[in-house]
C-alpha cells in the first residue's frame, strides 16, 4: 500500500545519507557531553539508555562516562525482533558487546536487564518540532510508547547540528521527542 509519508521519509533518508559527513564533526562527542551536562538535570540515580554509535552517529563514550561519574546507570538497547519494542541491558565500561544482525553492538544476553528513565536516541535528521527521522524500523517509537505507559520517560534525540532539516515527515505512529541535543545546543 502506498503511503505518502513513508515515501517522503524514504526520500529524506536518501538525501541525508548522501550528505552525511564521513568523520563526523571534530570534537562533537566532547561538545555534546558538555552541552548535556550544563543543561540537562536528571534525577539522582536515573537509568540512562544510551546507544552504540553506528555509521556517522555521535560517539557516546564521553557522555556515558560523565553520567556514570555522576552516579547514573547506563543501559544499551537490544533488538529482540522485528516489530517489537527494544529492551535494555545494563552496560558498564569494558563490558562485552556483541554485534547483532544489523551490526549494532549490544550487551551480551547475560547482562542485567534495565528499565530506563531517560532514552538517548540516535537519528538521521530532526526538525525544530522535535520530530526525528530514524532508520525506518520504528523501534524507538514502539519503545517510547511502551515505556511511557509504565512510567515517566525523558526522550532526548542526539544529533549533529547539521542534521537539522526544515520538516521531518510525520506518520501516525511517530512520537516527537522531549528535546534534541546537538554539539551546539538544545531544541
Amino acid at each position: 500500500m502506498f503511503s505518502p509519508v513513508r515515501e517522503q521519509k524514504k526520500l529524506l533518508r536518501a538525501k541525508v545519507r548522501s550528505e552525511a559527513h564521513a568523520g563526523g564533526v571534530e570534537g562533537a562527542s566532547r561538545k555534546l557531553a558538555d552541552t548535556f551536562l550544563r543543561n540537562i538535570r536528571l534525577d539522582d540515580g536515573a537509568v540512562v539508555a544510551s546507544y552504540s554509535a553506528i555509521r556517522n552517529e555521535i560517539d557516546m563514550t564521553e557522555l556515558n562516562d560523565a553520567l556514570r561519574e555522576k552516579g547514573h546507570k547506563i543501559a544499551l538497547p537490544v533488538i529482540v525482533g522485528k516489530g517489537k519494542p527494544l529492551i535494555f541491558r545494563a552496560y558498564e565500561k569494558g563490558d562485552t558487546l556483541l554485534a547483532n544482525p544489523l551490526g549494532i553492538f549490544e550487551p551480551a544476553s547475560f547482562a542485567l536487564s534495565a528499565n530506563p528513565d531517560v532514552l538517548l536516541i540516535p537519528l538521521l535528521a530532526f526538525d525544530r518540532m522535535r520530530n526525528r527521522l530514524g532508520y525506518g524500523g520504528g523501534y524507538y517509537d514502539r519503545t517510547i510508547k511502551k515505556l511511557r505507559a509504565q512510567k515517566p520517560l525523558l526522550t532526548l534525540g542526539i544529533a549533529y547540528a547539521c542534521q537539522e532539516v526544515a520538516q521531518v515527515p510525520v506518520g501516525p505512529n511517530d512520537v516527537p521527542l522531549d528535546r534534541i541535543i546537538t554539539e551546539f545546543g538544545i531544541f
